[in-house]
């Protein structure tokens, strides 16, 4: 049962990320823990890390062959990121899992309110790499590492609005590089993770297998949901935030 809970999660996730993008493993955590039933929020939170990257490096690859990923303004901010995303996970784990669920359902909140914005564009498709941008890539890398590590997040809706303020890429080329630093943060933070026990490995594979399966699907309903995209945003924004204060409540009716 608990592998095909995890196969059922794991095909909504994937069908939400290719369905709206950035932000929709975002709910990854919630499922393990109140669906699959993964007990420990450590775990859970590990577990989430490991798939969310395994997911976003197979995604690259498909946005590799389009030729969307700016690979080397992507590579910069994810190694810049590595470190980030190794300090906030270790934090993280010392962190009384109940009240991490608390920080956890404030991210969720930031996830949803960033989506009910409308996404801009910026006009530079063939942006390169430049003493100017490294610099301005290289603080904000650490900081969004270090966030995605201590939520266990991919932060993907946080590294693209990043990519595109600090090296003016349009949003299609930065949401296809942000899977280079998504899949780096989220495998940094499964590893941290594992080398404390805490990542589900059979729970985690099976969760990515249902990602590809609702990934696939939801490329499909992608294509008929075009014309309504905006509003279709907004809706699963408000289902983020009613999730969030859900994961609000069980954190914080356990806090003691």
């Amino acid at each position: 049962m608990t592998g095909i809970l995890s196969v059922a999660s794991g095909a909504l996730v994937g069908y939400l990320l290719a369905l709206f993008g950035g932000g929709g493993s975002i709910l990854a955590t919630p499922l393990l823990l109140y669906v699959v039933g993964v007990e420990d929020p450590h775990v859970a939170i590990g577990t989430s890390a490991l798939a969310v990257a395994l997911n976003a490096f197979v995604n690259l690859i498909g946005h590799s062959r389009e030729r969307r990923v700016r690979w080397s303004c992507a590579s910069v901010f994810a190694a810049a990121g590595l470190l980030g995303s190794i300090a906030g996970s270790s934090v993280a784990k010392a962190v009384p899992g109940q009240r991490l669920l608390v920080f956890f359902a404030a991210a969720m909140a930031a996830v949803a309110i960033s989506m009910l914005r409308r996404p801009r564009a910026s006009a530079d498709a063939e942006v390169r790499l430049t003493p100017a941008i490294a610099r301005r890539l290289v603080p904000m890398g650490l900081a969004v590492g270090f966030a995605a590590g201590f939520f266990g997040i991919g932060g993907g809706f946080l590294i693209v609005p990043g990519l595109m303020a600090a090296t003016g890429m349009t949003l299609a080329n930065a949401s296809a590089s942000s899977l280079l630093a998504v899949g780096v943060f989220g495998g940094a933070t499964s590893i941290n993770y594992a080398l404390s026990g805490l990542v589900r490995w059979q729970v985690a594979l099976t969760f990515v297998l249902g990602g590809l399966a609702g990934g696939w699907l939801g490329l499909r309903g992608a294509r008929h949901l075009a014309a309504n995209v905006l509003l279709a945003r907004r809706l699963f924004a408000g289902l983020v935030l009613l999730v969030a204060c859900y994961v609000a409540w069980k954190g914080v009716s356990h806090w003691a």
